[in-house]
């Protein structure tokens, strides 16, 4: 039994030597390129509009604000001024959203985004998202890359098509510290001893993000509120919590075998799944020496089988967020071809190490 173990350990760090170092480099280059572009664009749309202060920054050959969803497609936060005047609302009737309302009417005034708050004193994300829109495709025709990158129609988010290879979706969006959501007020549950309670002040510490984006829990509502509404996101939190042990490298072969093998119709999968699971399996095993290197291969095996389940049931719920369905709205026949697919996979790895080399 040992000896399997082993050798199961040994080939994913073989295949995370070369096939998920491999995809971080291919990927790394890639933003590079894409960087370049959106920097160029996001300039253009600084020199109309000074509110949109583009925050993509390199750092140690690292773009801050960049998330790689797949290998040719990422979105880049922008970070938007001010929110000074708003208060911060989530009462959960809009699952993984919340709305930004004026504190008092007469601060109206006072905001720097006072165009975009609507009659009832929301801070609108659709309207500043759709002024932003129309900034970036002006920018996209002055900018000195205009032959190669072009705007994504038939959306109301700001994605860009760059060489007809790449699509980068740019997100307006507020960063919160010194608060934490209501309807994540749950986390950490009080019987489950990880992540501790050093990490848990670390991770709250590192606060949240307010993205205007459309919210896929709201699909099909069409209230004023909800399209004012903000969606929550928690990435430097959880990146906060994935810093020690095998953590990362668990997370880097799972993006890899997803992008190889689970790249389906639909896209019923993408890598924010793969790290929610991660942050699960985190749960369920609390121990430091549980994410040793020795345990690799077991904590892979785990998340695969929990990532079948999931897609069996058609439910993901998000780590921060439990009442968000990570799945919804993503078709039954994509998931349950997931499913099988995973399946597959896992049995493969499970049954013959040495398939990682082909995989």
């Amino acid at each position: 039994m040992i000896a399997t173990q082993a050798k199961l350990v040994y080939q994913l760090n073989k295949y995370y030597n070369e096939r998920s170092q491999a995809r971080k480099a291919a990927i790394a280059k890639t933003i590079r390129e894409v960087c370049k572009v959106v920097s160029d664009v996001l300039k253009e749309v600084e020199v109309q509009e000074p509110r949109f202060i583009s925050s993509l920054s390199e750092i140690d050959a690292r773009y801050e604000g960049m998330e790689v969803i797949a290998p040719n497609e990422f979105e880049v936060v922008l970070y938007l001024n001010q929110m000074g005047v708003f208060n911060f609302v989530d009462d959960g009737s809009l699952p993984g959203c919340a709305v930004l309302k004026l504190s008092d009417g007469r601060k109206r005034s006072m905001s720097l985004w006072v165009e975009f708050i609507t009659a009832s004193g929301y801070l609108s994300a659709r309207k500043i998202r759709s002024r932003f829109q129309t900034l970036v495709a002006q920018a996209v025709d002055k900018c000195s890359y205009r032959d190669v990158v072009k705007m994504v129609a038939d959306t109301s988010e700001v994605k860009l098509r760059i060489r007809e290879r790449y699509v980068v979706q740019i997100t307006p969006a507020f960063k919160c510290t010194g608060i934490w959501p209501r309807s994540a007020a749950q986390w950490p549950m009080p019987h489950i001893p990880w992540p501790g309670p050093n990490r848990v002040a670390e991770a709250k510490a590192e606060g949240f993000n307010l993205l205007s984006k459309e919210c896929y829990s709201l699909t099909g509502k069409q209230s004023s509120a909800e399209s004012d509404a903000w969606v929550l996101q928690f990435a430097e939190a959880e990146n906060r919590l994935l810093m020690s042990g095998c953590r990362k490298k668990c997370l880097s072969i799972l993006k890899t075998l997803r992008d190889r093998h689970l790249e389906l119709p639909g896209q019923p999968l993408n890598n924010y799944h793969m790290k929610t699971l991660l942050l699960y399996e985190c749960e369920k095993h609390p121990r430091e020496t549980d994410w040793d290197e020795s345990c690799l291969g077991d904590r892979l095996n785990g998340i695969l089988l929990q990532l079948i389940s999931c897609l069996q049931c058609r439910r993901c719920p998000h780590y921060f967020l439990p009442n968000l369905d990570l799945f919804q709205g993503k078709p039954h026949s994509g998931l349950e071809t997931a499913a099988k697919q995973t399946w597959r996979l896992a049995r493969e790895i499970l049954t013959n190490a040495k398939s990682l080399d082909k995989l």
